[in-house]
């Protein structure tokens, strides 16, 4: 199954649903077709469009179940019926396709936001591993840093620093 969803090219796939979709779209057809179609030909000619085709992928493999639907709650005639039934039919290797061509391009189909990711969360003032525990409110008093112990030998040689201003940045 895999060999032949390679095979298929998206190109092509897109294009005839898009015409299939077109020439049915006067007809009692489903009217969510023709633009799914459509973006699926603009996010198919994009290749750093991750995002988009994500989201032509979802909309249609969401239309396959509202095409079920739609052909059992509406009266078609025969011709229309038969186009309907054949793009219903279409709409199954071009999610295969698409969904492979995701995975190709090195992103995965999800439907929701990947919180588990390689996102890195980070607050400023928050829990870290600095000696702090915990955030400070507005009202407490500004906490000192840890004291280091002195050295056991005093340098003798003593250099002068400038008297830094507060927020103000450090040079070397």
């Amino acid at each position: 199954m895999a060999d032949f969803v390679q095979g298929l090219d998206p190109g092509k796939l897109v294009l005839a649903g898009t015409v299939l979709s077109f020439i049915i779209s006067p007809f009692s057809a489903p009217p969510y077709n023709l633009p799914i179609f459509l973006l699926g030909t603009l996010a198919q000619e994009s290749n750093d469009a991750a995002q988009s085709l994500r989201v032509f992928t979802g909309c249609l493999a969401g239309s396959v179940v509202y095409d079920l639907i739609w052909m059992f709650t509406n009266h078609q005639h025969v011709l229309s019926k038969l186009l309907t039934i054949l793009l219903f039919l279409l709409k199954l290797p071009t999610v295969a396709v698409f969904l492979s061509t995701l995975r190709q391009r090195g992103t995965r189909f999800t439907l929701g936001t990947d919180l588990g990711g390689t996102t890195v969360w980070s607050m400023p003032g928050g829990f870290t591993s600095m000696g702090r525990e915990g955030y400070q409110t507005v009202d407490d008093e500004p906490r000192s840093p840890p004291r280091v112990a002195p050295a056991a030998r005093p340098s003798t040689v003593t250099v002068s620093q400038p008297a830094l201003q507060p927020g103000a940045y450090q040079t070397a």
